[in-house]
C-alpha cells in the first residue's frame, strides 16, 4: 500500500500512529489513538482503525492489541547492481518497497535484537549489528539462533545429530557448545541489518 495514493486526512492520521510508534516503541491504544486524532469517543477511533485495518496499514494481535502494519514509507526501487565485475548500470524506478514487507514475514512473530560480542563474526555478524528474529520459524541444521542454554541466552549456528543438539560459533576462538540440561530456542535469525554511517 502506497501512502501517496491515500487522502490527506487519512495519511495525517497514518503520520501521527507513525510518529507515535516511532517515539513509544510500541503502537497507541484506542483511546490513545483518540486523543491523537482529536475524537472525543473511543468509538471513533475503532472505526477509524477498522478502516487502516482493512487498507493493511494496521493490524491486531489476538486480544486486540494493535501492531503496525505497513506503516513505514516504501522506498524506491532503483534496480539492482552488479557486485561482480562492473556493468552499466541505469537508475529506473522500477518499484517501492517497505523493508518491513520485504524483511518479514510474520510480524506478530518477529523481533529485534542488538548484537554483543564477535562469536558469530565469520557469518557476517558484528557487534552492534542488529539481528531479525522469527520464533514462529522451526529451526534446522545450519540456521543461526537465539536459544537459551543452560539458563544463558546465545546466538549461534543450531546443529542437530541423531538426538543430539549443539551450538556452534561462527569464530575459532569459541567452543562448540553442548546443552548440559537445557535448551530452548528463542527464534531463527531471518536477516542481519548494519549501518555503515
Amino acid at each position: 500500500m502506497q501512502l501517496l495514493m491515500l487522502k490527506g486526512d487519512i495519511k495525517d492520521r497514518i503520520e501521527k500512529i507513525r510518529k507515535f510508534y516511532l517515539r513509544n516503541k510500541r503502537m497507541p491504544s484506542y483511546s490513545e489513538a483518540a486523543s491523537l486524532f482529536g475524537f472525543r469517543s473511543k468509538n471513533a477511533a475503532y472505526k477509524l482503525i477498522g478502516k487502516l485495518k482493512d487498507l493493511g496499514l494496521v493490524s491486531s494481535d489476538e486480544k486486540g492489541k494493535l501492531l503496525p502494519g505497513d506503516l513505514n514509507n516504501p522506498v524506491k526501487l532503483l534496480g539492482s547492481i552488479s557486485a561482480g565485475f562492473p556493468s552499466p548500470a541505469e537508475e529506473e524506478l522500477q518499484d517501492t518497497m517497505s523493508l518491513d514487507e520485504y524483511l518479514i514475514n510474520n510480524p506478530t512473530s518477529t523481533y529485534l535484537l542488538k548484537v554483543e560480542g564477535d562469536s558469530m563474526i565469520d557469518a557476517g555478524i558484528h557487534p552492534g549489528d542488529l539481528v531479525l528474529v522469527d520464533k514462529s520459524v522451526v529451526p534446522k541444521t545450519g540456521d543461526i539462533v537465539i536459544a537459551q542454554v543452560d539458563d544463558e541466552w546465545t546466538l549461534k549456528y543450531f546443529e542437530k545429530k541423531g538426538r543430539a543438539v549443539y551450538l556452534r560459533p561462527a569464530n575459532k576462538k569459541y567452543p562448540l557448545i553442548k546443552p548440559k540440561q537445557e535448551l530452548i530456542i528463542g527464534g531463527v535469525v531471518i536477516a542481519n541489518v548494519r549501518k555503515y554511517k
